[in-house]
């Protein structure tokens, strides 16, 4: 059930762009360089976060339950994708070099995500299954990033993208 959202605060706003451009920058992306632009998408994931509990993506429509949300939880399973089709997410908060420096225009993408009932009858099994077959352990695969692990479980934060451990699946 949705929650009302109180607006953030600028220094929550700050705070988070801060924390999220580092992170953002340590994995090897960029934010959009329209820095008021980016922080009313940053100020949007707060919003979220106070209505669902997680950062769902600010452009889209979130149902308020995170397992049908998962796939659009920021940063997104369609931003690599985006990125590379497109120069851009679908919301515009992470970009490549060419559309930061500004010699790519930002420009409006199609909607990746699959409508709802074809999402749910496509969406790969994710399980917490820690029997293997043919690995002396689990392995485990960010959906975001790809990130690889064999491990019994998922790690707490992708150590890539530094998404939650329910974004992982079990990678066989």
């Amino acid at each position: 059930m949705k929650k009302a959202a109180n607006p953030p605060r600028p220094e929550e706003i700050d705070a988070a762009y801060i924390t999220l451009k580092r992170e953002t920058e340590s994995a090897g992306y960029l934010l959009n360089a329209d820095e008021e632009f980016t922080r009313d998408l940053v100020a949007g994931l707060l919003i979220n976060e106070q209505r669902f509990g997680y950062r769902a993506c600010p452009c889209r429509l979130a149902s308020g339950n995170r397992d049908q949300d998962r796939d659009i939880i920021c940063p997104c399973d369609y931003r690599d994708p985006d990125i590379a089709e497109y120069g851009t997410c679908y919301c515009g908060l992470y970009v490549n070099e060419a559309v930061f420096s500004g010699s790519q225009p930002l420009r409006s993408i199609p909607e990746r995500r699959p409508p709802a009932a074809q999402r749910f009858l496509n969406a790969p099994h994710r399980t917490t299954d820690t029997r293997t077959v043919g690995f002396p352990l689990p392995v485990w695969r960010c959906t975001v990033c790809g990130y690889l692990c064999g491990r019994e479980h998922p790690p707490e934060k992708c150590p890539i993208c530094k998404v939650s451990r329910d974004r992982f699946e079990r990678f066989a």
